[in-house]
């Protein structure tokens, strides 16, 4: 559920939470148990909640940046107003997740700070990206059954920059949650604000989050440059009509994306963050 300092959360169903340490062999092997990992424990001592984690079970999934492991989807949060999201930031994510072939949710919060207007341009930019947007409120509610349902029975990873209200939207969604076992806040001392350490939280039966910290910075550097373009879904439709096969869609002649760009069929916010991060991409130095 939580690792925190050398020490390890574990929930086992009908017991409750063990604080672990992980077994030697671990270290020997290089690696260590994640949160959403499922693992073997040797109880020392079952009035404490003491324990050893033993054996790390096989991980359906791993991601580098949160990380996490045995993730169904990942929920982006950004805040749609105050502080204004940062699409060159939400892009680098979406590229992220699918490097890492996990499917993501966008969700866009502090709605209510938004015009009608201001909302349409927000789903406009993206509508066309393969993504699906929810449009939520902590503060008024608004959206959030609709971003349960697309959560329900699964574990979704939630990550997004510091301060766009991560942490008010999982209380709000966990607000009627009784585990089996009790308060499982309590014991991994989930705090109410700014995540330090990526956690599992039960919002249901069936359904997990991983709150994550937040993230100012992601690279994508192990992508080549002429990757880059097949990571926005929506040029697709339109680099059939480039004159050039493997077209960048940069500086090249009769390109079908600039065209669609120019009469405003793409977004031009997406086309110019993909312009940066191919340049940046150029830059990257390969030994």
């Amino acid at each position: 559920m939580k690792g925190i300092a050398g020490f390890y959360y574990v929930h086992v169903a009908g017991s409750g939470i063990y604080e672990c340490k992980a077994k030697g062999i671990f270290r020997k092997l290089n690696t260590k148990p994640l949160v959403g990992d499922n693992v073997e424990i040797d109880i020392l001592n079952e009035e404490e909640k003491i324990a050893n984690i033993s054996v790390l079970l096989p991980r359906k999934n791993q991601l580098l940046r949160p990380a996490v492991s045995n993730v169904d989807q990942a929920l982006v949060i950004f805040a749609a107003k105050k502080p204004d999201p940062n699409f060159n930031l939400l892009d680098r994510f979406l590229i992220r997740m699918q490097m890492e072939h996990t499917p993501v949710v966008i969700c866009f919060n502090k709605c209510d700070l938004l015009t009608h207007e201001e909302r349409e341009e927000l789903f406009r930019i993206y509508k066309d990206s393969g993504y699906p947007i929810h449009f939520v409120s902590a503060k008024t509610g608004d959206g959030i059954e609709q971003l349960e349902q697309c959560l329900e029975n699964k574990t979704s990873t939630v990550a997004g920059p510091s301060g766009v209200g991560k942490s008010s939207l999982i209380n709000l969604m966990q607000e009627n949650i009784e585990m089996e076992t009790g308060s499982i806040s309590t014991k991994i001392e989930r705090g109410k604000h700014t995540t330090r350490h990526s956690q599992l939280i039960p919002i249901k039966k069936g359904t997990y989050i991983m709150d994550t910290p937040g993230f100012s910075t992601l690279y994508i550097n192990e992508l080549q440059k002429e990757e880059l373009k097949d990571y926005y879904e929506e040029f697709a439709k339109y680099s059939g009509e480039c004159r050039f096969l493997g077209c960048n869609h940069l500086s090249e002649p009769d390109c079908g994306v600039k065209k669609a760009v120019e009469e405003e069929l793409l977004s031009s916010t997406r086309y110019e963050n993909y312009k940066l991060l191919f340049e940046e991409l150029k830059n990257v130095k390969r030994y």
